[in-house]
């Protein structure tokens, strides 16, 4: 099992480069860790080593997932993003349990976060629908990742006009945080909900504007016509 993962991390050290890894840590406020592989050449090498594991159990599937995230580095975290969706056939009730282990442990930066919850939770709610309730249990933490992640793992989803009623109140439950990685993750998932929802959501942002923050009303508003965004914005 680690001759697996030894491997996937020479080959991304062979395909890092100094200027990728410079142009990376441009997108975060944080130092984070990264070799500088491009993200397709990440991709390739993930789907490289998934025809390689996706025979095993679950479990050892795992058990490479965790050990990938607990290197830091992104890329490494981002094979485990590509990984997991694929797992979905094979998704039980209890995953969700590990899922929020692996992001109050591993996750520490939007990217990290991102990746995983767009596809890998996101998965595992439309699969489980019941299980947005343990989004809304993130939404209450005190880690930052966590309550992103209570919004961003319905990102797909909301595009499909899914769970509009519990995004409302995840937003609601986020909605005066003052972390402003919270707001662009609440602010983007009412935007994604906005494509089949436009009046749904121009209420609620009308209805809540006095109190949401700039970034997180910018977000939510940036796919309606302009005449809305305006009278969004407008203060009274």
């Amino acid at each position: 099992m680690n001759q697996i993962v030894s491997r996937i991390r020479a080959d991304l050290k062979r395909n890092a480069d100094d200027s990728t890894k410079r142009s990376f840590q441009r997108f975060f406020k944080e130092k984070v860790r990264c070799h500088g592989v491009r993200t397709g050449t990440v991709n390739k090498i993930a789907n490289k080593y998934w025809k390689e594991v996706e025979t095993l159990d679950k479990k050892t599937i795992f058990r490479l997932c965790e050990e990938l995230f607990s290197s830091g580095y992104c890329e490494e975290a981002f094979v485990v993003s590509y990984w997991v969706p694929k797992l979905a056939d094979r998704f039980e009730t209890g995953d969700i349990r590990l899922f929020r282990r692996w992001i109050e442990k591993y996750v520490d930066d939007w990217a990290k976060c991102d990746g995983f919850c767009n596809h890998s939770i996101g998965s595992f709610v439309e699969k489980y629908p019941e299980s947005v309730q343990e989004l809304k249990n993130w939404a209450k933490s005190k880690n930052r990742w966590l309550k992103r992640a209570a919004a961003v793992s319905l990102i797909i989803p909301a595009k499909q006009g899914r769970f509009l009623a519990d995004i409302f109140e995840i937003a609601d439950q986020l909605l005066l945080d003052n972390d402003d990685m919270v707001q662009k993750g609440y602010g983007w998932l009412l935007k994604e909900a906005s494509r089949l929802h436009q009046k749904e959501v121009y209420d609620y942002v009308t209805r809540s504007k006095k109190m949401m923050p700039r970034t997180a009303l910018r977000y939510a508003i940036e796919l309606m016509p302009q005449e809305l965004r305006s009278r969004a914005m407008k203060t009274e």
